[in-house]
């Protein structure tokens, strides 16, 4: 994830990250560019057409759809945006549920043994639960004394998840817990899963295909048509304004595509290789 300065506008203006929608949209934004000094040089030198010229009207359409257009960018960066957030809200409730069974563990348990199983199992959870949303191979992990075998075919966060709820199980067949204890150790664990779940609602649900295909041919389109009109009043500076109408409209979908699934390497995904870090540094502190 990026990290950086709100209030630095200098850099903001002036740097280009590798990030930036800028760096990818070049090969297009010069076809664009290319193609505007087309319809232009055909439109004034070629065919020596006037400003009296029906096409030269077309902007009233452009005019009529930059409203439409403009709503369906808004919704759609609003709407990747709104998964990316509650991706983080996912993750921020995952360490606060780490946090907390570590707390009750450490209160509740009075074996080194028992404890040192958890030391390694809940900040477990995190890790594997973060190579999973990335799709990487965690086949198997060991932690100290704590032999943990996975299964890369079968799911891997419901294997730790099981684990966690085997031991508490065990301590309360074992008399170490009550059953009001086994009843609250539960809740947390079962938090886990309830959070891996939503995470993986976030990953395997993309926008629906037909509203992304439409708004990039959309966006095409609208572009495509845009010298038509604006090189009868703008001359051959229509090309420098066709292609930053372009990069703008061009980036929102770009940002929106980027950010609608936060579990991954993109710039702007989540850290969550790092939250997770940060939640086996919490559950060893407390325990």
């Amino acid at each position: 994830m990026v990290q950086y300065n709100p209030k630095d506008w200098i850099t903001f203006i002036f740097k280009f990250h590798k990030s930036d929608t800028f760096r990818q949209l070049i090969p297009m934004m010069i076809f664009i560019g290319l193609y505007t000094f087309s319809v232009g040089y055909l439109e004034l030198e070629y065919w020596k057409m006037s400003e009296k010229s029906h096409l030269s009207n077309i902007t009233i359409m452009h005019n009529m759809l930059g409203f439409v257009i403009s709503l369906l960018l808004v919704f759609r960066t609003n709407t990747a945006y709104d998964r990316w957030w509650e991706g983080r809200k996912l993750w921020g409730g995952l360490v606060n549920n780490s946090r907390n069974l570590a707390i009750k563990l450490r209160v509740i348990l009075k074996e080194e043994s028992d404890r040192e199983f958890f030391r390694k199992l809940i900040p477990g959870y995190a890790s594997i639960l973060s190579k999973h949303l990335t799709d990487e191979e965690t086949s198997k992990q060991l932690y100290g004394n704590v032999d943990l075998e996975i299964d890369h075919h079968k799911h891997k966060p419901n294997q730790v998840a099981k684990m966690l709820f085997q031991k508490v199980n065990d301590l309360y067949e074992q008399k170490k817990i009550s059953g009001d204890q086994l009843i609250i150790l539960n809740s947390e664990v079962q938090s886990f899963t309830e959070i891996c779940g939503a995470c993986e609602r976030i990953k395997n649900t993309p926008i629906p295909y037909s509203y992304s295909a439409f708004i990039k041919k959309f966006i095409f389109f609208y572009v495509m048509t845009l010298p038509f009109g604006y090189v009868f009043s703008l001359g051959y500076y229509s090309i420098p304004v066709v292609i930053f109408i372009f990069y703008v409209l061009a980036s929102l979908e770009l940002i929106a595509e980027e950010i609608e699934d936060p579990f991954g390497f993109d710039a702007n995904d989540l850290p969550i290789e790092k939250i997770a870090s940060n939640i086996k540094k919490h559950v060893e502190e407390i325990l």
